[in-house]
């Protein structure tokens, strides 16, 4: 049995974008305004480049879904791509600094960077969305909800706002801002951020935060390390491009601070079980869920393509250049947050179903709602 998985294949400029998802239980219900919503959301965010204005990025099921619900069998998915123009393209040999034009060149022994930077394109997460999003359909009859939104962008970071941020009301607040950011103030200055970086002809990372709550306690495992749920959380956000680090709930901040203001400390009441003081692990003890709110940070380095860009070297002559310019970003740490969500939406489901199992997901819930009945009589 190899559990949930999924693939994706497609260029940047290529017909389209395919994903196949294995392992998803029958009986899902299969919202199709929601999925699109999902895709537009990927989409969202100031800063971003024109192609976002003309693909509609729209989702075709062609395999795994009857009547609205998954049949339990491989589901594939296609998203074509208006600018399908990858043979008319012209040949790249001037690789841009922080991408994977050259390494990429040099391991396929490719002397047309193109066909290296038209898979390496963050175009594919598009794929990776639409596979996220069932996965959320998947996760929220079980009470497994997900939102993220931006707490940094380039130099300006956002007020703190951890003991207050929901899944609900980042769902009500984030995606209608213009950075998806729920500090007014630090939007405004994220914005002109930006236009700032737009005339230099430069690019902005930054901070993006997931939030996953209702999970129950016990996903993942303490026993070997790749079965630690948190380590495998962080392998997926640092999947995302242009991510170059990752925070579980208070990890950075905690390195500094004395043991005892670090830990959560432990109580119990017959109303809610056992619960923390406060969630500084992010979710996490021991590689498994404590059944606390999940909170993962992913952190942005500024994009590669530049519009005035960096010094680099023609692979072919050697001589110095500077790196081809793409069409692209000055930022997409709006998009990466939904990225975020949907990879972390994926490893979810994967950890649910291996702790769980159930070919239906009406088996599923019957699991699940008899291991939260033992938890709470524990």
């Amino acid at each position: 049995m190899t559990g949930l998985r999924f693939l994706t294949a497609g260029e940047s400029h290529g017909i389209s974008l395919t994903a196949i998802l294995e392992g998803m239980p029958a009986g899902v219900p299969i919202d199709l305004d929601a999925l699109r919503c999902e895709m537009r959301r990927r989409q969202l965010g100031y800063g971003r480049g024109p192609r976002m204005q003309f693909e509609a990025d729209a989702v075709e099921l062609s395999a795994g879904v009857r009547r609205g619900r998954t049949l339990g069998s491989p589901i594939a998915l296609t998203i074509a791509n208006k600018d399908a123009s990858i043979d008319r393209l012209p040949v790249v040999t001037q690789p841009r600094p922080g991408h994977a034009d050259l390494t990429g060149a040099l391991k396929h022994d490719h002397r047309d960077i193109r066909n290296v930077l038209e898979r390496a394109s963050a175009r594919e997460t598009a794929a990776r969305v639409a596979v996220g999003a069932l996965c959320k359909q998947l996760l929220s009859p079980l009470g497994i909800e997900l939102a993220s939104h931006v707490i940094a962008l380039g130099p300006v970071r956002a007020r703190s706002a951890s003991s207050t941020v929901t899944v609900t009301r980042l769902r009500a607040k984030a995606d209608p801002t213009p950075l998806r950011c729920l500090d007014p103030a630090a939007t405004k200055r994220m914005v002109r951020a930006i236009d700032a970086a737009m005339k230099a002809g430069d690019t902005l990372g930054g901070v993006f935060e997931v939030i996953a709550e209702g999970v129950p306690p016990g996903l993942g495992s303490y026993v070997h390390y790749d079965r630690r749920l948190d380590a495998i959380l962080g392998r997926a956000i640092l999947s995302i491009h242009a991510v170059k680090a990752v925070e579980v709930g208070d990890g950075v901040l905690g390195a500094s601070l004395a043991g005892s203001r670090v830990q959560d400390e432990i109580f119990y009441t017959k109303a809610r079980g056992f619960h923390r003081s406060q969630n500084r692990s992010g979710g996490f003890e021991g590689g498994m869920t404590t059944g606390e709110p999940l909170i993962v940070r992913g952190y942005l380095k500024p994009l590669s393509t530049l519009r005035r860009p960096l010094r680099s070297v023609e692979i072919n002559t050697k001589r110095r250049v500077v790196a081809t310019v793409e069409r692209s970003d000055v930022t997409t740490v709006p998009a990466a947050g939904v990225i975020g969500e949907a990879m972390a939406a994926f490893e979810l489901a994967r950890a649910v179903l291996e702790k769980f199992g159930g070919d239906s997901l009406r088996e599923l819930q019957r699991n699940l709602d008899g291991y939260r009945r033992q938890v709470s009589r524990f």
